[in-house]
C-alpha cells in the first residue's frame, strides 16, 4: 500500500533561502532572496509558513521560529550546473544537468537570426535582453508598421518572439516559434525555451495576451513523472509545469493566470479523486518581481501566498503529502537581473506529523523525485535519495 495516495508539490519559483556553497562560481556571493526581502519589508508577515517551520530552516525577519513546527524542514542544494527554471525543475524530478543551458546577454548570433528570418519570411528587430513590457514600448509601433518580429531574451535561457495578434495571426506566431525551436536544438545554441509572446493594443497601450506558449526542450532523460504516468498514476501539471517538461509525463495540464489563480487551481485539484501528484509552479515571484528587482512587490506576493495556505492545509486528507520548495533563487536586491545560486527551502507536511523536525540538508533537489518514486513504488531515478522514511 502507498504511504501517501496524493502528493501536492508546490514550487515557489525563485524563493531561495541564502547563498549556496558554490555561489562564488555563479557570481552570487551574498545572495539571499528571502532574507533580503524580509529586511527590505522590515519583516515578512507569513504566519502560516512560519508555523510550518520556515524560520526554523534559517531565521527570517518577521517570521517567528515555530516551537512545534507543523512540517519537517530543511534546505536543499542544487547539484546541477545551472540556476535556471528548467535545470531546477528537471533536477527535482530526478535528472542531473551537467551542461548548462546558454544565456545570451549580448543577443543571439546573426547566423541563427538570419536563418529564422529566411524560414519565417519576416525580418527581425530587437535581439537583446529586455523586459517584455519595455520591449513593446520601444519596438511595438515599428513592428506594427513593418511586420518584423520582435525577438528578445532575458537572464534565462529563452528566445522570446513578440508579435501583435492583428499583424501576425496567432497560428503563424506559433509556427514561427516551432521553426525557432527546431533551429535551436543544436548543442551550440542550447536554448532552454522558445516563447511566443502575443500582444494586442495600440502604441502606448500594448497588452500581452494569455496566448503565450512555451516550446521547451524535452528533458534529457526519463523523469519520475514519466514513471508515474507509465504506471497509470496521475500527474496533474498546474501553471507552467507542463511547458517546463514539454508535456513529458503529464496526464492533465491546467494553465494558470497568476499566483492567486495557481493557488485556486491547486485547491481545486484537492477536490479531485486521484492517485499520484499535483505539481504547481508559482511563477510570479520570479517573473514579476525577482527579475524586475522589486523586493516590495516580491514581499507582498509572498504574504499573499501565505494568506492562501490555510485553504490548502485544511483540505489535506490523512493520506496526502504536501511538499513546498523552490527551484533556484532570484534575490531582488542582488546585482543584475539574473537568478541567484542559493539553497532552497524544503517543507514537508502531512496530517500525522505531531511535531516537525529538522531533516538533514539535501545535496540535490532530486531527493524530492526519489521520495515520490519510493512512495509510489515505481522505478527510482538515477539521482537523489528518498527521504520517505525520515518523514513518517
Amino acid at each position: 500500500m502507498n504511504q501517501f495516495k496524493r502528493v501536492f508539490l508546490v514550487v515557489l519559483d525563485s524563493v531561495g533561502i541564502g547563498e549556496a556553497p558554490d555561489a562564488a562560481q555563479f557570481n552570487d556571493v551574498g545572495a539571499d532572496t528571502l532574507g533580503h526581502i524580509a529586511e527590505h519589508m522590515s519583516g515578512l508577515n507569513m504566519p502560516h509558513m512560519g508555523e510550518l517551520g520556515l524560520s526554523n530552516i534559517k531565521e527570517i525577519k518577521g517570521i517567528g521560529k515555530a516551537i512545534h513546527p507543523k512540517a519537517h524542514y530543511t534546505k536543499m542544494q542544487e547539484a546541477s550546473n545551472g540556476k535556471d527554471t528548467m535545470t531546477g525543475h528537471w533536477e527535482i524530478m530526478g535528472l542531473h544537468i551537467s551542461n548548462p543551458f546558454r544565456t545570451f546577454p549580448d543577443g543571439f548570433p546573426d547566423e541563427l537570426l538570419n536563418e529564422l528570418e529566411e524560414k519565417s519570411g519576416r525580418k527581425i528587430i530587437g535581439n537583446k535582453p529586455a523586459s517584455g513590457t519595455e520591449i513593446l514600448d520601444e519596438l511595438g509601433e515599428e513592428h506594427m508598421k513593418t511586420g518584423a518580429l520582435i525577438v528578445y531574451t532575458s537572464a534565462d535561457s529563452v528566445l522570446q518572439i513578440a508579435a501583435h495578434e492583428e499583424i501576425v495571426p496567432i497560428e503563424e506566431q506559433y509556427r514561427i516559434c516551432e521553426i525557432a525551436r527546431a533551429l535551436t536544438l543544436d548543442e551550440k545554441y542550447m536554448v532552454g525555451r522558445i516563447i511566443a509572446r502575443p500582444f494586442i493594443g495600440k502604441p502606448g497601450a500594448f497588452e500581452r495576451t494569455s496566448n503565450r506558449h512555451d516550446y521547451a526542450l524535452k528533458p534529457f532523460g526519463r523523469t519520475v513523472m514519466n514513471e508515474l504516468k507509465d504506471n497509470k498514476l496521475d500527474v496533474i501539471a498546474l501553471g507552467k509545469i507542463s511547458d517546463i517538461y514539454d508535456g513529458e509525463g503529464v496526464t492533465e495540464a491546467v494553465r494558470t493566470k497568476d499566483n492567486d489563480d495557481g493557488m485556486t487551481k491547486l485547491v481545486a485539484s484537492m477536490d479531485q479523486d486521484f492517485t499520484g501528484i499535483s505539481f504547481l509552479n508559482l511563477v510570479d515571484f520570479d517573473a514579476k518581481y525577482g527579475h524586475r528587482r522589486d523586493p516590495e512587490g516580491y514581499g507582498k506576493a509572498l504574504e499573499e501566498f501565505d494568506a492562501r495556505l490555510p485553504e490548502v492545509l485544511e483540505k489535506l486528507q490523512k493520506d496526502d503529502l504536501l511538499i513546498i520548495t523552490a527551484d533556484h533563487g532570484n534575490d531582488p536586491t542582488h546585482h543584475g537581473t539574473d537568478h541567484t545560486r542559493e539553497y532552497v527551502p524544503l517543507l514537508v507536511h502531512h496530517k500525522a506529523i505531531s511535531e516537525g523536525r529538522a531533516l538533514p540538508i539535501k545535496e540535490t533537489f532530486a531527493d524530492i523525485g526519489a521520495t515520490i518514486a519510493d512512495n509510489f513504488n515505481i522505478p527510482m531515478p538515477n539521482h537523489g535519495k528518498s527521504f520517505l522514511n525520515e518523514i513518517k
